[in-house]
């Protein structure tokens, strides 16, 4: 059986995830936690079911993190403390843009969303005691038209790969877009206002 692992004192919950923007977001509203480095299930990355629809997809991803954080926590026999995960997918008609797998698929998911409007899911599961709390916030997002050039430079930077939809808010492509309807955090992949609620249906009091 692994030992026991000391935790700093002042960590408050597990962030099952390595997103460093959840991780930022966390630390700019002074929770203080503990990244959860879980090893991935093998097989594709978070497959869609047959059938699923993305919003139920999302949804269920999170949770299956969630759920997957708890095991690995009580199999390294970590101290208990509240667990939260979080997934976060662009839907465009209906149709999952995930993570780009290549510099071609991110022009293609960058050219499809160009001059559109699409939505952003982020779904947040916390994992306490022995109850699972979930919340999903969705927001409208709209792109302004992309030139082929700015596809390309966009692409050059790096920025579109790791990011559901190939873009990251919050970086360069703040530029590309002309209106939300929603949570600006829940576009960057944790929202805030949601999550404030879970964690303090979970006990853990938020500014």
């Amino acid at each position: 059986m692994p030992e026991t692992v000391s935790l700093p004192a002042a960590a408050r919950l597990y962030l099952a995830s390595a997103s460093p923007r959840r991780r930022e977001l966390l630390t700019q509203i002074g929770l203080a936690h503990e990244v959860l480095r879980v090893p991935a299930p093998p097989g594709e990355d978070e497959p869609q079911h047959p059938g699923e629809s993305a919003s139920d997809y999302v949804q269920r991803t999170a949770r299956d993190k969630a759920l997957r954080g708890r095991d690995w926590m009580r199999d390294q026999n970590l101290p208990p403390l509240p667990l939260l995960a979080a997934d976060t997918t662009v839907i465009l008609d209906g149709q999952v843009l995930g993570k780009p797998a290549d510099r071609d698929d991110a022009i293609r998911i960058l050219r499809a969303l160009s001059g559109s409007a699409h939505e952003v899911h982020t779904a947040v599961a916390v994992w306490t005691g022995e109850q699972l709390l979930e919340a999903v916030s969705i927001t409208q997002v709209s792109m302004r038209d992309l030139s082929d050039d700015e596809i390309a430079r966009y692409c050059d930077s790096g920025e579109p790969f790791g990011k559901a939809g190939a873009y990251g808010i919050q970086g360069l492509a703040g530029t590309f877009i002309s209106q939300i309807t929603g949570s600006y955090t829940g576009v960057m992949g944790l929202p805030l206002f949601e999550t404030a609620n879970l964690l303090r249906a979970a006990g853990i009091q938020t500014p």
